[in-house]
């Protein structure tokens, strides 16, 4: 019964993910009721909650800010309900592990302007930065370190001079220069951590037969 719903699963999922191989899918699948506390096929609540995904976050992919992680999250929760579904998962993990540079960019981004109009603004800057240098710094003595920064950073990605980085903006200096990528904070695994996860958990679970 377990192994029909998990090719049902598989098959479904791969209409719409091809960068993993069917075993792959099945792995991720494996991994995801094993997150969630309950059998292929069978959950009672909705997904992985913010907190278990973070552990994953945290415990698998070696991230440690906690505002980043949280956005990662929403990022990952596409529909907003509290939870990281099935589908969301193995498309989140999707970008992580086999993502373009272009879906990269466009991760980085929505995780950047979270919950705002499509715009990266200088007060999201300042926090995001402020975040992911000084966590552990008297805020005082950091604020404007902090303010100098975000002018550099719109200066070099704002353009336009309209006092926010839109994704044009965003797109353009990541394409002259890679290491802006990340600038506001890291939001995706190091490429170490991505090696360790799919030695974990592909190379070390054979594939069944679906």
């Amino acid at each position: 019964m377990e192994q029909r719903a998990l090719k049902k699963m598989v098959e479904s999922i791969r209409k719409t993910v091809k960068s993993f191989k069917k075993f792959e899918v099945e792995c991720l699948i494996r991994l995801f009721y094993s997150l969630v506390g309950c059998p292929v096929g069978k959950m009672d609540n909705t997904g992985l909650d913010c907190n278990t995904f973070r552990g994953v976050l945290q415990n698998i992919f070696g991230m440690t800010n906690d505002m980043l992680m949280n956005r990662v999250f929403f990022v990952f929760d596409k529909d907003g309900d509290g939870y990281v579904n099935l589908e969301e998962w193995i498309k989140g993990l999707a970008v992580f592990l086999r993502g373009t540079f272009e879906e990269k960019m466009r991760f980085c981004f929505e995780v950047y302007y979270l919950n705002g109009d499509a715009y990266i603004s200088q007060e999201k800057i300042f926090d995001m930065l402020k975040s992911s240098l000084f966590q552990h710094s008297p805020e005082e003595e950091n604020e404007e370190g902090v303010k100098d920064l975000v002018e550099i950073s719109l200066k070099k990605m704002d353009y336009d001079n309209d006092g926010k980085i839109s994704f044009a903006d965003f797109e353009k200096a990541v394409k002259e220069d890679g290491l802006l990528l990340e600038a506001f904070g890291p939001c995706l695994p190091d490429a170490k951590f991505c090696f360790h996860f799919e030695a974990l958990v592909f190379k070390n679970n054979p594939p069944a037969s679906l």
